[in-house]
């Protein structure tokens, strides 16, 4: 027993000097007399090249995918003492502490880094620098995003919201469903103002029923209906909605995403916070037509939203309707006075017809210039769509002409999906989530936006291990910028969904059906869709 318990002190200190030599050589600088220059770009994952980067990101760590015996980064800029990084696997990690220092010492300056690799043969090589923009405009302190196995069935699957701090590589948990019994959907989320202190969360689950969660001055509120895609209107007054029902079928001729999902009914509708009402008008919801994707402009003054005419009759559970594949939406947006709670009258700002596709999920920049929408084939559910680009509307230069025209961001589209896109509050930076590199996996990404509306080349979230995406088997999505730490718990949230308790609210002029608009209903016409 002694002999067995003295090995096993000895195996765990032979392992510590092990690791504890491995990280001492990756920190050590080495010295460089003599190199030949290798005149070509390094083979680097993920492609961190050429980017326009904030100064208050997490550091760009990169693998050098070159055949070398030792490897060696320079990262320097004009200001400071270069970091130097050596490494005898080819991952190059990059001290926080020093990256944060170097970058807010050259805001507006050029980022540069050197790849050295060392042969069989003993001498280096050096290839093309790799050149960074360092923004004069900081990025938002943290990101909240969802992620979940891309599976079929969300019953059993977990499910969880994460906030990250952007500045280094700490993560944690806002929700997870394995924290309330039997699972079920966190289905969407929203801050106000990208404020962490005031959000909601809705909720799907067979157990505790469809709900939304109101975060607001640290207490939860539970509201026991099923709401979808919360857009907070600029006051934190009101809480725009759509009502959803939704279907889904598999297309087995993709290659690579076989899902396909549609509104088989749907409407807006708007939460008042004071006088607990959730309601609706003839201008948010016909019976002609679908309507999705609120979204307010920064001023609070318009309600922008997507509208598609209906193509089908009522149709049963799990069936998908005839013509599914022809549905397509317009991009409109209402005038709202919310001091007398009155709505002006629709205004069209791209349409199905113009553009051959179908207009989604709007944007507004918080600066008022710039919408941001996804453009797909058909559908109401940019994700499952290969054919998502992400447009961009500049709306100051369309209310001076007269007409609003929109461009393909062609600089940061891929042959994949792209969608679920945010501003920050300075209107310099967006996030949205990509399927680019498997066409099953979301994941997100971050570009600048310059004063003519291009994008620089996107980036993906950056992670301390550079290969972490190659072994996660997840899908990021609903990228929300947040400019700190929210302070609920996620367990405060699991005791409000699992709690019977929920905040009373009046319903005037909802629906008895999607179809018909009738007053003074005050039931919803949705069951639970797990």
């Amino acid at each position: 027993m002694k002999k067995t318990f003295l090995c096993l002190i000895i195996l765990t200190a032979i392992a510590a000097i092990t690791i504890t030599a491995k990280y001492f050589y990756c920190g050590r600088t080495v010295t460089i007399e003599k190199y030949s220059d290798n005149d070509r770009d390094a083979k680097i994952h993920p492609d961190y090249s050429e980017l326009t980067i904030p100064t208050n990101i997490a550091p760009l760590n990169f693998a050098v995918n070159e055949q070398g015996e030792y490897y060696h980064a320079k990262i320097y800029s004009s200001n400071t003492e270069p970091i130097e990084i050596s490494s005898k696997d080819g991952n190059i990690i990059i001290p926080v502490s020093k990256w944060s220092k170097l970058l807010k010492a050259n805001r507006g300056h050029k980022l540069s880094i050197d790849v050295f690799i060392k042969k069989q043969d003993g001498h280096w090589e050096k290839f093309n620098t790799i050149n960074h923009q360092i923004a004069n405009e900081d990025i938002e302190g943290y990101l909240v995003y969802r992620q979940l196995h891309p599976v079929h069935d969300l019953v059993n699957g977990k499910i969880a919201i994460y906030q990250r701090n952007l500045q280094n590589f700490h993560q944690t948990t806002i929700l997870d469903n394995g924290y309330y019994r039997e699972g079920g959907c966190i289905s969407c989320h929203s801050f106000c103002n990208n404020a962490p202190d005031k959000m909601v969360i809705t909720i799907r689950s067979r157990t505790h029923g469809n709900s939304m969660l109101l975060v607001e001055d640290g207490k939860v509120k539970k509201i026991s209906k099923r709401l979808t895609y919360p857009a907070w209107h600029p006051s934190g007054k009101m809480i725009s909605i759509s009502l959803n029902r939704i279907h889904q079928v598999f297309n087995s001729s993709r290659k690579t995403e076989v899902r396909d999902a549609i509104d088989i009914d749907s409407m807006i509708a708007y939460y008042q916070n004071k006088q607990r009402v959730l309601k609706t008008n003839t201008a948010l919801s016909q019976k002609k037509r679908h309507e999705t994707y609120p979204a307010w402009s920064p001023d609070g003054k318009y309600l922008y939203f997507c509208v598609s005419p209906v193509l089908w009759k009522p149709t049963p559970e799990m069936v998908m309707p005839d013509r599914y594949d022809e549905s397509k939406y317009d991009i409109v947006r209402i005038s709202y006075d919310i001091e007398n709670d009155k709505w002006g009258q629709l205004e069209t700002i791209v349409t199905a017809r113009e553009t051959g596709k179908s207009c989604l999920a709007p944007k507004i920049s918080y600066d008022g210039r710039w919408l941001i929408f996804s453009m797909c084939n058909y559908s109401s559910f940019p994700p499952f769509q290969p054919s998502s680009d992400l447009c961009i509307i500049d709306l100051e230069e369309g209310l001076k002409n007269g007409k609003f025209t929109w461009r393909n961001m062609s600089e940061i589209n891929s042959d994949k999906s792209e969608g679920w896109h945010c501003w920050s509050s300075n209107s310099k930076w967006i996030a949205f989530t990509s399927k680019r590199n498997s066409g099953q996996f979301s994941r997100t990404y971050f570009s600048y936006i310059n004063s003519d509306g291009i994008a620089s080349k996107p980036f993906v979230l950056p992670q301390k291990d550079p290969y972490y995406y190659d072994s996660l088997l997840m899908t990021n999505c609903l990228p929300e910028f947040i400019t700190g730490p929210t302070k609920i718990t996620k367990e405060t949230l699991a005791r409000a969904i699992r709690s019977k308790k929920h905040l009373e609210i009046n319903m005037i002029d909802m629906p008895m059906t999607m179809a018909t608009s009738k007053a003074n209903q005050a039931s919803s016409p949705y069951g639970s869709q797990d």
